[in-house]
């Protein structure tokens, strides 16, 4: 509403000179600028009170808020259902690490002088022996070794031979692969900007290292593992089922977008320059023959897949939108389809933990009745958010309840989310980008941390074996396709 067209009040005199049919016109006119005050009014009011549980708001915007209320009352008010516990939760079986995977030496401790007389002889056999484990730093954490090729003549036939690089070596390079890789991780992973890796460096003993170095390394690194991401990426169209989700990427103070494609076993992020329906079609193809997972974005409405599933928690926040209306029948309505989304995921959880497929189809059967049903009498009454939620639920059907009658695949898109969580990360540390070809350098890189963190793999370990094969064409390069089928 546009607060600048409201009416101005006019004098008394002026009022007194009008007519009876234009004071009632007048009179209308302000009642009718009163309702949309109100509705706007009333939009503010709800607006400010959404968060991350309620609305697509990221967790870091929510507004913490200190009652004044004891702590318990305000627990009671707020969530009449007991929250759990922080922690471990009863029959969790725990993950206490027990010691280290190796020893690299033992030093024994032994009194030069007795405690209690003072004398310094001791007995052979000991009383007793406390072991404990310790990892330190040693004093000069990273080496530095010059290495001296030779080249030498050959006494037998003269010919010329050089000494062999260690595979670790990458020859003109003044860091070996190791280290290189470890200032991927810090950067990209650890999220540790180019002075503070400097720094680091000079604390662990190495001395000065310039940030244009770093800067190098890190491009290095890109683009060794090219050829890895690339091969991922013409595999992704032939996989069962794939999370897409997208986020924006600032480049030179221009928003760009950060798209993500995601399967339990890899990870391929994606740097744009749109949110349109040719960057999922550059992802997946002109057409997807699996299932595509994903909010209700109006990009992926009317994408030829074989089938799709929408994010029913993005369903969960609208519904609990509404129940922060002040109308009793929006309310009413928030709370009945939210109590059949929730319904929904405690059973695709239940079916997870037993695998009782039978029991999970039957209820399935049993629960889109349910929903039908629901639909058919709130339909009429909802009102315009309410409405258009309902609507959505019923003309797209098919895609919120696949999960249903395929509970392989998740009702949510939480695997796309949580794997777009170290891009969002890394944004927010580095501002995003200088140019397109660093946000790109940059995708690549997340793409390699997220799939070896899907697959149990070492980020480091991939990278130390990138750039070692990169030097020495000997070895083989490591790929991020999958072990088993996907």
């Amino acid at each position: 509403m546009n607060l600048d067209n409201l009416p101005q009040q006019p004098e008394r005199s002026t009022l007194e000179q009008l007519s009876p049919t234009q004071l009632v016109d007048m009179l209308l006119a302000q009642f009718q600028v009163i309702e949309e005050l109100k509705a706007e009014v009333k939009r503010l009011h709800v607006s400010k009170r959404l968060d991350s549980k309620t609305s697509s708001k990221p967790p870091s915007t929510d507004v913490l808020k200190k009652s004044e209320k004891p702590k318990k009352q305000v627990l009671a008010e707020t969530n009449p259902e007991p929250k759990r516990k922080p922690g471990g939760q009863p029959g969790h079986e725990g993950s206490t690490r027990k010691g280290f995977n190796r020893i690299d030496r033992t030093e024994e401790l032994i009194p030069t002088h007795c405690d209690h007389c003072g004398g310094s002889r001791f007995e052979d056999e000991p009383v007793s022996v406390k072991v404990q484990q310790v990892a330190q730093l040693v004093l000069r954490p990273i080496e530095v070794v010059e290495y001296r090729q030779s080249r030498l003549r050959c006494s037998c036939c003269k010919q010329e031979s050089s000494g062999v690089w260690p595979l670790r070596v990458i020859p003109g390079q003044d860091l070996d692969a190791g280290l290189q890789a470890l200032l991927g991780w810090l950067g990209c992973y650890g999220q540790i900007s180019y002075e503070k890796q400097a720094e680091l460096l000079g604390e662990l003993g190495i001395g000065e290292v310039g940030v244009g170095t770093l800067v190098n390394t890190n491009a290095r690194i890109a683009t060794t593992i090219t050829n890895a991401v690339n091969e991922l990426a013409l595999a992704l169209p032939s996989v069962s089922h794939i999370h897409v989700d997208e986020t924006p990427w600032i480049v030179k103070g221009v928003k760009e977008w950060l798209w993500v494609a995601t399967h339990p076993n890899f990870c391929l992020f994606h740097a744009a320059d749109t949110r349109g329906r040719v960057e999922l079609e550059t992802l997946l193809g002109k057409q997807f023959n699996g299932v595509l997972v994903s909010d209700d974005f109006s990009v992926y409405n009317g994408y030829p897949a074989a089938a799709q599933q929408k994010c029913l928690a993005h369903m969960r926040r609208h519904l609990k939108k509404l129940i922060k209306f002040d109308n009793k029948v929006q309310v009413t309505i928030g709370k009945t389809f939210l109590s059949l989304v929730d319904e929904a995921f405690r059973q695709h959880r239940l079916w997870r933990e037993t695998g009782d497929d039978s029991s999970y189809r039957t209820w399935g059967k049993e629960f889109r009745l349910r929903v039908e049903a629901a639909l058919t009498e709130w339909l009429p009454q909802a009102g315009y958010e309410a409405g258009k939620l309902l609507r959505n639920l019923k003309e797209k059907a098919e895609q919120w309840w696949y999960f249903l009658e395929h509970p392989e695949i998740p009702p949510d898109n939480n695997l796309a989310e949580r794997a777009l969580r170290l891009g969002v990360t890394k944004r927010k540390v580095s501002g995003g980008s200088r140019s397109m070809a660093r946000f790109e350098k940059t995708a690549k890189l997340l793409s390699v941390v997220q799939t070896c963190r899907f697959q149990g793999r070492s980020f480091m370990e991939f990278l130390k074996e990138a750039l070692s094969a990169s030097a020495h064409p000997e070895l083989p390069y490591p790929t991020l396709i999958p072990p088993v089928p996907t």
